[in-house]
Order: C-alpha cells, then structure tokens, then sequence
C-alpha cells in the first residue's frame, strides 16, 4: 500500500509517494510539485566488487520528452543518451549525495531520476534533488541525510525560493542550493541545516547579498527535510550494517616509519612533475617492501600511505602554515597571458596560473551558427557557447581521446556562466561566439583558467565586453578551532581539503560560482571570509589580465564575416525572402553574402568583403523601401487600363499613373505612349491612408533618379 507525505514548500504543495512503484529497487520515491512529476529510485548491491576501495557511484538524470507532450526528433524516435542540461543536472545530485556515504562503503550504487510530467513552473531538477535524499533516507542503504535544495533568486529586493522559470528571468542570480540536516544543534534549534554544496549564475552580485542569500535558503529547506524525516520515521528500512575498519596500529606504524621520511621530503618539492615522480617512487618501494606478493596487504599499504600523505600535506597547512609551493594561504601562483597566438583563429589567448595553463580560441559566426537545444521545460536557442577540452597530456597520462565527459561538460557550463553577464547584446553584436579552451597542463583551477582566457580571447577578438572577468580556486582546511581558508589552490590542496569553491567575477561582483563541502561545520564567518578572499584574488587577477589587454580591441578580425543588421518590418518579411526565397537567392547569388531573416523583421547579413554586404544591404533596402511623396522612380509599366496605368514604382509596390499624368501634352489613349513593360520615369505624388499610390510622369520628365 502506498504513502503519501506532503508539506508545503515555497508556497505549493510538495508530495512524495512511497510503496507505489519499482518496488524491487532499494528505495524508490515518486514526488510531486505541481503537475511535475518525477520518480527516483536507489540502488545498491549487496557485494562489493573485488578490489574496489572507492565508492561507485552512478547518477543519471533523464528527461523523458513525453512529459512535456513532445515526441523525440531524429530517426529513432526514442530518447538517447543524455544531453547537456541532463547531465548537468547528474552533476549536481552526485556532487550533494557523494560525500554523505560512509567511509569505506565501497557497494556499487545507481540512482536513477525520471522525469514523468512536467508543468515548466516547476523545476524538475530540485524535485529530483529532494526524491534522490527521499529514496535513500527509506531504503537500506547507509546514507548521511537527509538533505533538500532550494532554487535561490533575488526579485526587486527580495529574496524568492523556487520562483516560477520566466520569474526568475527578473532576478539578479539563480543559485542552486543544497543543505543538510546536522545534529546536535549549535544554534539552539532541533537541528542546524548546512551547506553541502551550491552552484550558481549571478549579475555582478556583491558577496554579502551571496551570504544572506543562502541563510535565507538554509531556512527555507526545512520543510523538506522536516517532511523526510516523518516519512522514513513511518516506512524507513532499517540500515545496512557498515563493518566498521578498525585501525591497525602496528602496520600504520611500519608503513609510517618506512615512508614517512620520504613523503616528507616528496611535499617539499614545489613542482607537480618531480613531486609526483618522489612521492610515487616512495609508495612502490614501501608498498613492495611491506606488501610482498600479499595483494590484500599492498592494497592496505597503498591505503595507509595515502592517509600519510594527507595528514603530511594538512600538518604542513595547519600547523606550519606552509603550502607545497611556499605561498602564503592568501597568495596567488605567478600569472603570464599572451593574446594574438593563434593568427587564424577571430580571437586566441594563452593564460598561464603556476603549472596550470589554458588555451582559448574564439570563433565569430552568424546566426545561422546558433545552438539549439530542445528541452523538455522548452526550447533554448544560444548565441554563446563554451566548449572545455581536458586532453590526457594536460597531466602526463597518455589515454584515448574520448569524447567530453561530465566533467569537462560541467566545467565548460561553469566558465560559460561566468562570462554571459558581459557579453554585449546581440543587437549591439548580432554575432554567435563558439570559445573553444584546451587545458594544455594542469594542477588545479583549470576550469577558472578557461574563465580568464576565456575573457582575454573575447577582448582579442574585438568582442565589446562590459567588463573584464577572472576566476578564483577556493580551499578550505578545518581541524576544530583551526580554520585555513587558502587562494588558488593546486590539486593536492583540492584532494587533501574540506572545500572546493570556485568563484567568478568582475570588480563590481560576482557572475558564477561553485561550491562543494567535505565536512560539517561551515559557519557563516567562514563564508564570508572566504568570498572576501576570493574577491581580494580576482581583483588581483583582473590586474594582470588588464596588463596583457586592458579592452577589446576597436575591431574584430580581418578573416571573421563583418556582420550587418537591417531591421524592416514583420509585414515585410515575406517580401524580403521572396516566392520560394526567390529573392534570397538572388541576393546570395549576387554578392556572395550569408543571409539570415528572422519572424521579427531582423535581417542580418554577414560577409568577410565589405563592398558585398553593402551591395546586399542596398537590395534589402530597395525590396522594402516604402514610396515617398516627391520621389522620383525608375518603374514598370505592369497594366494598362483606359484611364491610365499601373506602375511598379518597388518590387510588390504599384501606383497608379492617371492618363492626365502621362504626359504635358494631351493623350488621346494611354497606349499612344505606354506598352506594358515599359520602363518609365515616375514622381510619387501621393499615398493615401490606404496605402494607394498616386503617380505623375510629365512632372517627373527631365529628372534623375535620386
């Protein structure tokens, strides 16, 4: 029988139904927000794979196109594999549940998240978010939950949770939130709620009105977690037993007193190369050493060192307050960017940050070169993208090219946001912009070197940007009371610490952020510190790139198309592409140019030579051009009638040509003078409110065409 548990969240009814389907799943959840239904479901095997000593997690979030009415485009008609928004989405739910498995909890488990039925006023990925915390708090499988997310926004002043989609289009920033129940309570309360992790787009927002946004989200979550709570109090699953490891003193001893000497001396070395080559050369010899030919010992001996190196790297952060490369916790590593490297490419920049370096190559395209994406919530049509390659040499692997996995797509989605609120309007620049940022080499903050190449290639390219945007690596070291928030962290720093936070932004504010927590206990102070660190290192990032290019450049490349716009008026649209696009062809024919007519009445028209768009703009001009009182006209005679004739003064455009008007003397008949396809010189002597045209001949006699 199934289960109904409903609460109200963000001002609408929220549901989630338990016992109802896929009962051979470990839990499995179908919520309700609105008329947006979405199912997930929790597995776990109950046999770990030999060997694993890692958590395999997999997350898949789909969208299936008959909740929103469609059926699938392409040959198959059926969904896929998963598309940009989808797999975003997967990112987000494995980034707030990973951590919240128990250590050493190494059982394969999947969750699944369908979309069913969507409303497009509810967000099916905070109701996936919410079902996948639900799914695991009533199955078995050992979890740290509940969590719950919110979609945080700010409207004229005010703070909004879950607002409707074309609401939040008002609002300064859109972050996607997610916090965690924690016990016991430090603030006075049943229980606190924590961030576990938050990613976002905002419009140059300053870092306080950040902090009190995601106060604001941390209480506003509570409902949701309330309601999991009473859910998994009625027909919660007992958990599965997590056989606790005990340490083995005597081993960790024999492995520290073997390596520890060596580990120490490999942390000392500044260079990611020569360091890896120390430490790994340590680990095979002590792993060879104690483990023998026993596997199961290696493999405790490998796990063991690996603890070694993370207290080794924390001790030295902590307590000596030294870093790997000798920076202090605020110091950012040395900064180079070249721009121009690419002669061919519209815009190019190299951006080098210590070890980690960034190419990004911009290309400059037409409309026609827009992206669209269909989606179940609706259509999306992008005039910008950012695609983030991640090749296997950028770290000294030598591994197959594959195609872009989720995190280089996740990366590339973060750099993209962070730079949108610069670019110019596409009326202002009606171009599409492909950036295209290859991680040559690579020890942390790769994808915040895409953002700050990203921003050169832009000004390279002649791009009008508003202002100029970097990105920052934030890490966070907490042992109790000892708390080290350091800039730009390195890779080692990431893998070893309790936080990864990206932040993006111009002087003015923040555009794009990141943020995933290790550990509980992220206070409000030490967000606030660490924004404010943040920003103390972009501003210092922004000045190196402003002294590599300090604008963009007056024009954009010789070899990118010059694009024109001409805006004529929706009625004319027709006119314009002609009987079967008779008239586009002839105006591509003619000049050479690309072409592109929207609903609008916006014509754009892109050619690398100059003269051609012109000749191109002209001929618009001329399909469209409206008669104007005492102009004179090369026309065509089209009809003759007793009482005169009909004019073809514009393509589509008549007057008529009384017989009195012909000629100064007079005209006994109008075929004494004019035979249909006569071209003749008319003045326009009128045109009416019907929009009929009056023409006179003998008063255009003698003149020129203007």
């Amino acid at each position: 029988m199934s289960n109904i548990f409903s609460t109200d969240f963000a001002g609408r009814n929220f549901s989630l139904k338990t016992n109802y389907v896929a009962a051979q799943a470990d839990g499995s959840i179908m919520v309700y927000y609105g008329d947006t239904v979405v199912l997930v479901t929790a597995v776990s095997l109950k046999t770990a794979r030999e060997g694993v000593d890692f958590l395999p997690l997999t997350v898949d979030y789909q969208e299936m196109t008959s909740a929103g009415g469609k059926i699938p485009g392409g040959f198959f008609k059926r969904e896929g594999r998963l598309n940009e928004r989808e797999i975003l989405i997967s990112r987000i739910i494995d980034r707030a549940i990973r951590p919240l498995f128990p250590k050493g909890y190494f059982y394969e488990t999947q969750l699944v998240a369908t979309v069913l039925s969507v409303d497009k006023e509810n967000d099916p990925d905070v109701a996936a978010m919410i079902a996948a915390s639900a799914a695991l708090e009533i199955s078995d499988i050992p979890f740290k939950g509940p969590i719950a997310c919110v979609r945080l926004g700010r409207i004229n002043g005010e703070f909004v949770c879950n607002a409707f989609p074309e609401k939040m289009k008002e609002s300064e920033f859109s972050i996607f939130m997610v916090g965690r129940k924690v016990t016991p309570s430090r603030s006075g309360k049943p229980y606190d709620v924590e961030l576990v992790m938050m990613e976002g787009e905002a419009k140059e927002v300053a870092e306080s009105v950040i902090v009190d946004a995601i106060k604001f989200g941390l209480e506003a979550i509570r409902p949701a977690i309330d309601l999991q709570d009473k859910m998994r109090a009625e027909v919660g699953r007992e958990k599965r037993p997590v056989e606790e490891v005990l340490p083995d003193n005597e081993l960790i001893a024999r492995v520290s007193s073997e390596a520890m000497a060596g580990l120490k001396d490999g942390y000392s070395l500044p260079r990611k190369l020569e360091r890896y080559s120390k430490l790994g050369s340590v680990r095979q010899a002590v792993v060879k050493s104690i483990g023998g030919d026993d596997a199961n010992l290696r493999k405790k001996v490998a796990a063991i060192i690996e603890e070694i190196e993370q207290r080794i790297l924390r001790d030295m952060i902590i307590q000596e307050k030294k870093r790997i490369d000798g920076r202090s916790s605020t110091d950012i590593r040395p900064i180079s960017s070249e721009v121009g490297v690419l002669p061919r490419a519209h815009g190019s920049a190299l951006f080098n940050r210590g070890e980690t370096q960034a190419l990004a190559s911009l290309t400059l395209g037409t409309s026609s070169d827009e992206q669209r994406m269909d989606y179940i919530v609706g259509e999306e049509r992008r005039s910008f993208l950012l695609h983030y390659n991640f090749p296997p040499y950028s770290v000294g692997e030598a591994k197959s090219l594959r195609s872009p996995g989720r995190r280089e797509i996740g990366h590339g989605a973060l750099a993209r946001k962070a730079l949108v609120p610069v670019l110019p309007s596409p009326e202002e620049f009606p171009y599409t912009i492909r950036i295209v940022s290859d991680i040559l080499s690579s020890n942390g903050s790769s994808s915040m070197a895409t953002v700050c190449g990203g921003i050169l290639s832009l000004m390279d390219a002649g791009v009008p940007v508003k202002a100029i945007v970097a990105g920052i690596a934030m890490g966070l070291l907490k042992e109790g009371d000892n708390v080290v928030i350091l800039s730009d962290i390195l890779g080692d720093e990431d893998h070893a610490g309790d936080m990864d936070f990206k932040v993006c932004g111009t002087e003015k504010g923040i555009t794009a952020m990141q943020m995933d927590i290790k550990i509980d206990g992220l206070t409000e102070d030490i967000l606030r510190k660490a924004l404010a660190q943040a920003r103390d290192g972009r501003i210092h990032i922004i000045g190196k790139i402003r002294e590599t290019l300090s604008a963009s450049r007056a024009d954009i490349s010789l070899y990118a198309p010059r694009i024109t716009t001409v805006k004529v008026k929706e009625d004319q649209v027709r006119t314009v592409i002609g009987s079967g696009g008779k008239n586009i062809r002839q105006i591509i024919s003619e000049t050479g140019v690309s072409i592109n007519v929207e609903d609008d009445g916006t014509v754009t028209i892109a050619s690398s030579d100059a003269e051609a768009a012109a000749r191109a703009v002209a001929m618009v001009k001329w399909l469209t051009e409206e008669a104007e009182v005492g102009k004179i006209y090369r026309g065509t005679v089209k009809k003759i009638l007793d009482f005169g004739a009909f004019v073809e003064i514009l393509p589509g455009t008549d007057g008529l040509l009384h017989i009195s008007q012909i000629s100064k003397e007079r005209v006994e008949k109008v075929t004494d003078v004019l035979h249909e396809g006569d071209e003749v010189m008319v003045k326009v002597l009128e045109v009416d409110k019907q929009g009929k045209i009056r023409l006179s001949r003998k008063d255009a006699m003698g003149a020129e065409v203007k």
